[in-house]
This record gives C-alpha cells, sequence and structure tokens, in this order.
C-alpha cells in the first residue's frame, strides 16, 4: 500500500465525512447521552455492583466511575428484564475482506449462537466482493491497504448512511475471533471499549504512543489502561465520533510524516474520552496467553489464528 494510495485514502476519507452533519451529530449525541442516563449503570439502574461480593478481585469500576464488566459483577436476571423492555436491536459488523471464507462462516456462526441472544440483531459484513453469499456492504478502498482505514472509514460511512437509523447500539468486531459463550446486553454502554487480554496484567513496558508529534501520543507517566482494538461499540453516533477521531488523528500523522499504528490511536482516544463501559479481558481472550490469569473466568471470545 504505497504511502501516496495511503495519502489518497486518507483525504478522500476526511473530505467525504459530511461536515455540514457536524453540528446535527454533536446536537444528536447530546440528546442521546441525556437518554441513556436510564440505561448506564450509576444512575438507579441496578444490573451492576462497584462492590461485588462475588469478584473482589477484581476491578470492577474505574476511577470515572464506569464499570468494568467481569463474570460475577452483573445480574443477568435484572438485566434481562430491564433491557427486554426497551425494544432494542443491535447491530454487530465485521470486515471480511481477504479471510478466508471458514474464518467468516466459524464467526458468524458462533456469533448466532452466542451474540445478544434473544434480542434483534443485524449483522453488518463488509467485503470487498459484494457477489458472495450473504447480503453485505460493499467497501470502498484497496483491499490490500491498511486493514483498519479501511474498516473503519467504511463503517462511518455506512454508519451515516443507514445504520445510525437501524440499530440502538453498535458493535464493530474484527473476524479472527471465536464466540465461546455469551455476549449479551451486560456489553451495552454508550461507549464501549475493550481491555487488551495480554496488557490488562502488566504494568510496564505499555505500547502507548510516546512521540510527542505524534497525534496518538500519550506522555509517559499518563495512561488508564491499554484497550484491545478487536472490540469497539457504544451507540452509533459515539462510535461514529470515535472513527472520526481516529481518521483525523491518521490525517495529522500523515501530514507530520508519522505513521502510528490504529490501536495506539484508539488507545489516545480513550484517554481523552473516557468509555462510558469497559470489557475485561474475558471479552476477548487468546489461548497463546498460558496459563490463564486466575481472575478469568470461561472467556466469551477467543482469538483465532
Amino acid at each position: 500500500f504505497s504511502h501516496k494510495r495511503k495519502e489518497l485514502l486518507i483525504h478522500a476519507t476526511i473530505q467525504n465525512l459530511p461536515t455540514s452533519r457536524l453540528s446535527e451529530i454533536s446536537r444528536a449525541k447530546d440528546h442521546i447521552r441525556c437518554r441513556l442516563d436510564g440505561l448506564r449503570w450509576g444512575t438507579g439502574f441496578t444490573g451492576f455492583s462497584s462492590v461485588n461480593r462475588k469478584r473482589p478481585d477484581v476491578v470492577a469500576i474505574t476511577d470515572w466511575l464506569a464499570p468494568v464488566i467481569w463474570e460475577g459483577t452483573f445480574n443477568r436476571r435484572v438485566l434481562g428484564r430491564y433491557y427486554g423492555r426497551q425494544n432494542l436491536t443491535i447491530g454487530l459488523a465485521v470486515l471480511a475482506t481477504g479471510f478466508f471464507p471458514q474464518t467468516l462462516q466459524l464467526f458468524m456462526r458462533s456469533a448466532n449462537k452466542h451474540f445478544m441472544s434473544g434480542y434483534r440483531v443485524v449483522f453488518y459484513i463488509m467485503v470487498d466482493d459484494p457477489l458472495r453469499t450473504f447480503k453485505v456492504l460493499p467497501i470502498k478502498g484497496d483491499r490490500w491497504g491498511d486493514f483498519h482505514l479501511t474498516r473503519m472509514s467504511s463503517l462511518a460511512e455506512h454508519i451515516l448512511g443507514h445504520i445510525e437509523d437501524e440499530v440502538d447500539f453498535l458493535f464493530s468486531m474484527t473476524v479472527n475471533r471465536v464466540f465461546q459463550n455469551d455476549f449479551g446486553v451486560e456489553t451495552l454502554g454508550a461507549s464501549v471499549a475493550q481491555l487488551h487480554a495480554w496488557w490488562y496484567f502488566k504494568n510496564k513496558d505499555i505500547p502507548y504512543e510516546r512521540r510527542p508529534k505524534s497525534a496518538a501520543c500519550i506522555p509517559f507517566g499518563q495512561g488508564d489502561f491499554y484497550y484491545d482494538g478487536s472490540v469497539i461499540g457504544g451507540r452509533p453516533l459515539e462510535v461514529l465520533t470515535l472513527i472520526e477521531g481516529y481518521l483525523q488523528g491518521v490525517a495529522q500523522d500523515h501530514k507530520d510524516g508519522l505513521n502510528s499504528t490504529y490501536e495506539r490511536h484508539l488507545n489516545k482516544y480513550f484517554f481523552t474520552h473516557k468509555p462510558t463501559k469497559l470489557l475485561s479481558p474475558e471479552y476477548s481472550w487468546t489461548a497463546a496467553l498460558r496459563p490463564p490469569a486466575p481472575e478469568l473466568c470461561p472467556p466469551v471470545r477467543t482469538w483465532r489464528p
């Protein structure tokens, strides 16, 4: 993926984001945040507990009062009653370009069984060949280009084009994961981040971007958690705002002759825009990390090479 072609893709992506709608999006986000007061932990909703006797071994709440979801820190029955009255539709978007059909088949089979079971779900499969079996969302750009740039810019276009009117919550995941247990409504929130399974248990050498000139820079001595880029979620317009922040950061770095990673830009975004809910490493584990940490219950999703 040549430097020039990447420049053109970034430029086209930023230019194609409808700036005329920025104020409209901002107003809609404020409205959604107000409506979310009844759905978020800490506003009278008792589906979560910051001091959980079943899991005293884990951090269940952040410094900014966002819940961290571990098995045993939420009440499935209470959540089911609460969200069952909301008439929700949840979207799950995956970018399948460049992957073998078997990988997508495994992902979809496991997602169909475990992702938001009992709720309306729309699966958005973004591929570069819309003649395949699925009714899919075509992507723009070079299939051999920057995977995350293609994934995020395409998802932004589809959120603006139709997804924001179709679902109440949206998750975007990489396709090289397999669901092993239920990924349910305990994960819903305005802005959802996934804790990195490896770096959560480390306290040094966290791979933040440290170059001061980079838009992704988190200065030494700062940082909350290290987040895994394989999962993002939340209200559609919150996801869109995250994508815009990522694309603008990439464009700024490119202008300055720098090149940071998607995950580092993601971590910078969540450092300056705190997520309202965090998923524990149980929600994105990898069998390569052996033995499993004692804090972990059976994982919800595992990485598949």
